[in-house]
């Protein structure tokens, strides 16, 4: 007889998009709620009660990772905060999600999918975690799940308004211990979004233009013109953007009598994450070891 068990992460796939075949959007309570209601009532009640470390309850976890992978493959999306709702490949997807078919999907980030791409690759991973202490098995999994943060941040900030996006590179900046920041007309900032003091003191400014992209790279041209609107009374600067620079912009800034810093949106998410702005932490887990000290005193 087989023993009954919470669901893998994965095995969730499938439950959800079923429920979220009727096109609505629902939200993640609720679609957690009834992928449970439908598919996993037969479980237990001590089963459907069992929670992680940090106080989770478990299947919900598992559904909620099960949600990360979809909409990562593409399948499902948030139309708004908190809610999900099925795409078009969702959809059509007929047969039975794997989480392999996730894995080598090229839409997938490349780091769900670059360790699939090799044959045997499957056993070398296995040997891997058998040959991993559980200290590396933990660091792994935190490395992970940062990505996943990192990559869910870059995507928010490419989607929220332009004028907020301006907004949260001021607060970064703030919260990185740079002083007070004026916040400069949206009609007619010539190029330059904000202006922020140097120190607590204002001995120095520093001018800031950030551009929210979702494709496009930052160009020559936009630096050239970011130069050309700092006004005499500084000549520091810093360039944020959500995409890339390219190689005419990088080469302008490096090259201009101004100190210029390019942040594009990989560092931009890694210092957002560093100094906790658009994210918070959610659990904390305490690892304890043996107190060698304490048997030394008898």
């Amino acid at each position: 007889m087989k023993t009954l068990e919470i669901p893998k992460f994965h095995e969730t796939f499938n439950p959800i998009l079923d429920i979220l075949s009727n096109r609505e959007a629902i939200h993640t309570r609720e679609l957690q709620n009834l992928v449970v209601k439908k598919f996993y009532s037969h479980l237990p009640k001590e089963l459907l009660s069992e929670k992680t470390k940090s106080g989770e309850i478990l299947i919900n976890n598992r559904i909620a990772w099960g949600k990360s992978y979809l909409k990562k493959g593409g399948y499902i999306y948030y139309p708004e905060r908190g809610h999900v709702q099925i795409t078009e490949k969702g959809l059509n997807q007929k047969n039975n999600l794997s989480l392999k078919t996730i894995q080598e999907d090229p839409s997938l980030f490349d780091f769900y999918s670059e360790e699939k791409h090799k044959d045997g690759v499957d056993n070398a991973e296995i040997k891997e975690i058998k040959n991993a202490s559980p200290q590396d098995l933990i660091d792994k999994g935190f490395a992970q799940i940062e990505s996943e943060v990192k990559n869910e941040l870059l995507e928010k900030l490419k989607a929220i308004d332009p004028y907020y996006f301006e907004k949260v590179i001021l607060k970064l900046l703030n919260k990185m211990g740079y002083g007070d920041f004026i916040e400069t007309s949206k009609s007619s900032d010539g190029g330059i979004d904000g202006i922020i003091n140097e120190d607590k003191l204002g001995l120095d400014k520093i001018y800031i233009q950030a551009k929210r992209f979702t494709e496009n790279k930052v160009r020559e041209k936009d630096i050239r013109n970011f130069i050309g609107a700092m006004s005499g009374d500084t000549n520091k600067g810093v360039f944020v953007t959500t995409s890339l620079f390219d190689k005419g912009a990088e080469q302008k800034a490096k090259s201009a009598h101004h100190k210029i810093i390019l942040i594009d949106g990989l560092k931009l998410v890694d210092l957002m994450h560093e100094y906790n702005v658009g994210i918070q932490s959610k659990y904390v887990y305490e690892v304890k070891q043996l107190d060698e000290d304490f048997f030394e005193e008898q």
